[in-house]
């Protein structure tokens, strides 16, 4: 919750609340949040969860070493794909930008800011409204909480499905 501002004028109390809901708010969020207006008496306000966004999850195919936002493949560079299925294998773990290096580069002599570039990269390519990498300030990167990645042996499959159903 951001800053809240309370100004009193002729009995009349306005209180000013700044809430982002970001991608990772919940309904029950939302919710609550309907509730503390409906107990303020304020105007019967309509609050609507935010849109779930059915392309909010990527979708990788390691046997292709393909990429797929909703229907859509990402186009990726080899590094950038081994860069994100590195964080991919290893969901909770927090690498430092040398252990990045060593793992996805093959060798430590690279600059370390080249990790910085591709991470960078990625998060454009994939967008960035979906948190795939999480950056630990002083410490490194890992993949974002709250990224849903699905493993798939074929995505066409699935996307011709999802069309038939439509």
């Amino acid at each position: 919750m951001g800053a809240a501002e309370a100004r009193q004028a002729d009995e009349v109390l306005t209180v000013t609340v700044h809430l982002r809901l970001g991608p990772g708010a919940r309904e029950q969020d939302v919710d609550r949040l309907a509730a503390l207006l409906a107990l303020l008496g304020g105007d019967p306000w309509t609050v609507s969860p935010p849109a779930r966004d059915t392309n909010a999850r990527l979708r990788i195919h390691p046997q292709a070493r393909a990429v797929y936002r909703g229907g859509t493949e990402v186009v990726l560079t080899r590094r950038e794909y081994d860069l994100l299925w590195c964080l991919v294998e290893h969901p909770r773990q927090v690498f430092t930008r040398m252990q990045l290096l060593d793992r996805v580069w093959g060798q430590p002599c690279t600059s370390p800011r080249s990790v910085d570039v591709h991470v960078r990269r990625l998060r454009a390519k994939i967008g960035v409204d979906l948190p795939v990498v999480t950056t630990l300030r002083g410490v490194g990167y890992r993949l974002g909480v709250d990224c849903a990645v699905e493993i798939v042996d074929d995505p066409g499959v699935e996307l011709a499905d999802r069309m038939m159903q439509d």
